[in-house]
């Protein structure tokens, strides 16, 4: 298998559970999306935040650029819910949300497969050479699955 190939496979689920995800939302309304997934767990807008948060994390830790949204890390990324006062309603959160992802898809679609294989900005130089599989697109792989265990619990909110 090229590396050519496998970045798109790996750039196509991305996008696919992107896509995913927004029709999932596109189900919930605003007042779904604030309750709990399930009794005693986060809300609906906690991890909306929390995933717009992880995501607006990677413009710096690819090297894409500056951060959109660094505000967000205190409320859900540094906190649990429900311990920091949110100051982004659910319409604001999901405006950011596709603005984040525009932004990321943007670079992403830019990227050559070198750059893809490229050491991501939490590991050393030293490290990389190490292991060379801490790169760009073990990020992506990795926040892949962390946006598929996400959804899954915001699908417990669909009506």
């Amino acid at each position: 298998m090229s590396y050519p190939l496998f970045i798109k496979m790996a750039l196509d689920s991305w996008y696919s559970k992107i896509r995913d995800t927004n029709k999932l939302l596109e189900k919930i309304s605003d007042d779904q999306l604030a309750q709990e997934v399930a009794p005693g767990r986060n809300r609906g807008t906690y991890l909306l935040g929390h995933l717009l948060a992880v995501n607006d994390k990677m413009l710096t830790l690819l090297n894409l650029g500056e951060r959109i949204y660094p505000e967000l890390d205190d409320i859900y990324l540094d906190n649990p819910d429900r311990t920091k006062a949110e100051k982004n309603t659910a319409a604001e959160l999901r405006q950011k949300w596709h603005e984040i992802n525009a932004i990321l898809a943007d670079h992403f679609d830019k990227l050559s497969p070198e750059e893809w294989l490229q050491k991501h900005m939490a590991v050393s130089t030293e490290d990389f050479e190490k292991e060379p599989h801490r790169n760009r697109l073990n990020v992506l792989l990795n926040r892949t699955n962390h946006l598929s265990y996400h959804q899954g619990q915001l699908a417990f909110l669909k009506p």
